[in-house]
């Protein structure tokens, strides 16, 4: 009995203690929760929704460096708490330029001819849903600092760092890693899961907890892009035309709803998902007409010798080329390579680049649209060769597959999920089930098929055809499936050749990333552009290949001379324009409407800069007015300008009026970047990893380059700090950005380790960003390591019309409360010797109010701050003496170019 009954009681104390125990771990998660929610000013919006959304965002900021990837977490510190730079208080680490991963490295293929857009590792991608989206939020929580001095604060900070790294187990352990300057850790575990190209962090990265710190942790955030969040499916609200003939239930569909613009795109995604819902949509079994039980397998082998030998009846090709970009002259190049009289030419325009036709190619006899192309793929085999090699197979059909397992190529290929254009992106509605009876395939949208299956898939009405032509109908990428699974299943399966005869560029690391998801709810890999140090892969591959991909004469033209000297000599001696290249980024074609504000503000104030050069060509006297203008209409085409593969400016053509004969002249004006960016370290300093940094947008983490040449960043944009760096031991620096009334904004620090090669980050500052010059450094221990400037520049320009006062007022004057950051870096502006002046901030709050000539003029001198017109030119006749002719000046759009100019064919029927 009394065994017993102490049993039961030490039993209801167990229990006790236990239940205890649990109560006080779920008041700790909760606290954990409650203040990451709330803090981070995010909603939680489907389930895994809502957890890729974050991934996605917190992706975008990544830190580039090494080839291995470690997690990390982010923080923010409050104002009471100032380390110092060099070494924060908590971590925001970096992911490196590429996917995540956690697996042991692959050696990459060097002759992979896998061409598909998943690669081999395509499995680690996520496509999880995209959730509905609401207006960004944002949270403005500024704590104000006493007045210190500097010397105090700089020995406080040593002693907050000194005690950071006595209590902090981990530090220095990651690599590549964001710390901005502030919060202790705070305890919410380790949430991994997979990201677009990898392994990632879910709702937050890794972070890292000391019990001792478990008081503190309450106050503090664990910041998450405050400036963005979801809404749920509950608060949407969604207008149509006419109502939808069923209820609309999915989320996938809902969240597609609650992002298009127009009423119209809501429409049309009602009504397909509504026929797809009633099973009007998709078949729902497919006969199969090919009589193998699996994949046929024909080895085709190469032979360079025979391949040399021209045949006697040799077969005459279609080439069907689909372009899209601007890219024209690096298409030219390649029409020149391929191009011989015997042979067929269409080309697809994209729809979105389309134009009305010219005669470019008039004299080819084909049938083409105008061309403003961005053409990925080169010739590196010769036009000879390739006849050879199809004449001898004449019966086969050359198309990769993916070569693994289907049914993971399936899920994510995105073949099971219903997929719709309209509004320009392709919106994903929900699943769908692959039709019975077929094997589904996929692979590389590049492909040599021959003309009896090319008729059969045009002409025939039987089951499969009609069906397969229904179902790719919705489909994210159907030329990478529809005629693989056309050809297996069909009648010509036995003619299937699992070879493209194409070498990619594929780089594993870089190359999955989630970049389109502006425009499409699906991310994939995309292969690399080959640069000079590739060219050996042409010469030392042993399978059949005549064209490889990707070249982008913006990222590297070398290598496109290295090949069309590789293949037809080198050019004569003397020949111009070799080492130039001319990318069009805007015609006075494709409407004003076609740039953003941001653009066109640049592109006027580039013109007017232009006009200055030449008025001060007449050297001051003031009666002759021969060389000077007034600015007339929107520029006619701007052109980026490259020089050995280095950015040389914008080439902006425009009108003008000659104030001394009041005639119209059109000119193009060259204006060229100044040098921003400094290194301060003194020569003898132990610190010399950093090789150059930069700010800009629509950073191409693939490329490792940003897209926006230049910079050219307005008030509304996001902006991204990038650092390279040469190799060597491990180091933290301090990045802090100031912006033009001497407010620190943002200051984060970054552990790099040995390897890394480049960093970037997308502080989630608050818009709008304060119009002016803004500068960036980089300390290292307390040290100036480097400095750079850029420029955020004034709007001219609201909705295409030049900018009224309410909107300069809305847009010019910087962020609420003048908060770019949950919480306020005023304290540091001792301790960086920032001073802080009232006078700056008077002066901006009367810019913001400027318009019409006024803001002209000092848009025009910021812009003057960060650009110099380097030349200016005249297209036509001019009234200015000393401006030449831009057909001779070597700069100019206008200037030969002939590389890439076509002329007529020649008698063996080539052009090149």
């Amino acid at each position: 009995m009394v065994g017993g009954l102490c049993a039961r009681r030490l039993a209801r104390r167990s229990r006790s203690a236990l239940i205890a125990a649990l109560t006080v771990l779920l008041v700790q998660t909760l606290i954990v929760w409650n203040f990451s929610t709330l803090d981070s000013g995010e909603e939680r919006e489907n389930g895994a929704s809502n957890m890729r959304e974050k991934r996605d965002r917190v992706a975008g900021n990544k830190a580039a460096g090494s080839d291995y990837f470690q997690q990390h977490g982010v923080r923010q510190r409050r104002q009471q708490h100032l380390p110092p730079p060099g070494r924060g208080t908590s971590r925001h680490i970096q992911q490196p330029d590429g996917y995540y991963s956690h697996r042991p490295k692959e050696k990459s293929r060097v002759d992979s001819n896998n061409e598909n857009s998943v690669p081999k590792d395509f499995e680690n991608i996520d496509n999880s849903n995209f959730g509905a989206r609401s207006q960004p939020h944002r949270q403005s929580v500024g704590a104000a600092s006493s007045k210190q001095q500097r010397d105090h604060l700089q020995e406080k900070a040593h002693a907050q760092q000194q005690a950071w790294r006595d209590s902090s187990p981990g530090l220095g352990r990651s690599s590549n890693e964001i710390l901005p300057v502030g919060h202790q850790p705070l305890a919410v575990g380790n949430n991994d899961t997979s990201y677009p190209g990898g392994h990632g962090t879910a709702e937050g990265p890794r972070q890292h907890y000391r019990s001792s710190q478990a008081q503190q942790a309450q106050s503090q955030h664990r910041h998450q892009h405050p400036h963005r969040r979801q809404a749920t499916a509950a608060t949407l609200e969604v207008t149509y035309d006419q109502p939808p003939k069923c209820e609309i239930s999915g989320k996938e569909a809902i969240s597609a709803l609650s992002r298009a613009k127009s009423k119209e795109c809501r429409q049309q995604i009602a009504e397909v998902y509504c026929r797809h819902k009633e099973g009007q949509l998709m078949p729902e079994k497919v006969t199969r007409y090919c009589p193998l039980e699996g994949k046929a397998n024909v080895n085709i082998q190469w032979d360079e010798d025979s391949a040399e030998s021209f045949p006697s009846k040799p077969v005459r090709i279609a080439f069907v080329l689909v372009v899209h970009g601007r890219a024209s002259r690096q298409f030219h190049r390649l029409f020149k390579a391929i191009y011989h009289t015997s042979h067929y030419y269409y080309i697809h325009v994209d729809q979105v680049n389309h134009r009305k036709p010219t005669n470019t190619f008039s004299w080819y006899k084909m049938k083409c649209f105008p061309v403003k192309s961005k053409s990925f793929s080169f010739h590196f085999r010769t036009n000879n060769q390739l006849v050879a090699f199809l004449s001898k197979y004449r019966d086969m059909n050359f198309i990769k597959s993916h070569g693994r397992d289907n049914a993971r190529f399936i899920r994510k290929q995105g073949l099971d999920r219903l997929f719709f254009e309209c509004d320009t992106h392709m919106w994903r509605l929900g699943d769908r089930k692959i039709p019975e009876g077929i094997s589904v395939d996929g692979g590389s949208d590049w492909f040599l098929l021959n003309r009896m299956f090319v008729e059969y898939v045009i002409n025939s009405k039987d089951d499969l055809v009609t069906n397969m032509k229904r179902f790719y109908a919705y489909t994210l990428l159907p030329a990478e499936s529809f005629f693989h699974t056309v050809l297996e299943n069909s009648a010509h399966c036995e003619s299937m050749v699992d070879n493209n005869l194409r070498i990619t560029n594929w780089n594993r690391k870089l190359g999955c990333k989630c970049q389109y998801k502006h425009i499409v709810d699906w991310c994939g890999c995309s292969p690399n552009d080959f640069k000079p140090a590739d060219f050996h892969r042409f010469q030392q591959t042993v399978r059949p290949t005549f064209f490889a991909r990707k070249f982008e004469a913006s990222v590297n033209q070398e290598i496109v001379n290295q090949l069309d000297a590789y293949l037809f000599g080198p050019f004569p001696q003397g020949t111009l324009a070799l080492n130039s290249y001319w990318e069009n980024v805007y015609d006075e074609p494709d409407g004003v409407a076609s740039l953003s504000d941001t653009h066109l503000t640049y592109y006027h104030s580039f013109s007017r800069l232009g006009l200055a050069r030449a008025a001060a060509s007449l050297q001051g006297n003031p009666k002759d007015h021969s060389c000077r203008y007034f600015p007339m209409g929107h520029p006619v085409s701007v052109h980026l300008y490259f020089q050995a593969d280095q950015f040389q400016g914008y080439l902006v053509k425009h009108h003008a009026t000659n104030l001394a004969t009041s005639k119209l002249e059109t000119m193009e004006t060259w204006v060229a970047p100044k040098k921003n960016f400094k290194l301060t370290t003194p020569p003898t300093s132990t610190f010399s990893r950093l090789q150059f940094a930069e700010i800009g947008t629509e950073w191409d983490a693939k490329e490792r380059m940003f897209r926006n040449f230049g910079g050219l960043m307005g008030p509304m944009d996001e902006t991204v700090g990038m650092q390279k760096w040469t190799k060597g031991p491990n180091v933290t620096v301090t990045v802090v950005w100031i912006d033009p009334t001497n407010v620190i904004a943002a200051t984060y620090d970054i552990l790099i380790d040995a390897g890394a090669e480049y960093t970037h980050y997308r502080p989630p500052l608050n818009q709008p960003l304060r119009p002016g010059v803004w500068s960036v450094r980089i300390l290292h221990h307390w040290s100036p390591v480097a400095e750079m400037r850029f420029l955020i520049a004034p709007l001219a320009y609201n909705k295409h019309q030049p900018i009224r006062q309410e909107d300069t007022l809305k847009f010019h004057n910087g962020p609420a409360k003048n908060s770019y950051m949950e919480q306020s870096f005023h304290g540091l502006n001792p301790v960086l010797n920032i001073p802080v002046s009232l006078g700056y901030v008077e002066q901006a709050k009367r810019n913001a109010a400027l318009t019409g000539p006024e803001l002209e003029r000092w848009l025009d001198s910021l812009v003057g701050e960060l650009w110099e017109a380097a030349d200016i030119c005249a297209v036509g006749p001019t009234a200015c003496p000393v401006m030449q002719a831009c057909s001779k000046n070597p700069w100019s759009s206008l200037s030969p170019d002939p590389k890439s100019q076509l002329g007529a064919p020649r008698a063996s029927g080539r052009i090149r």
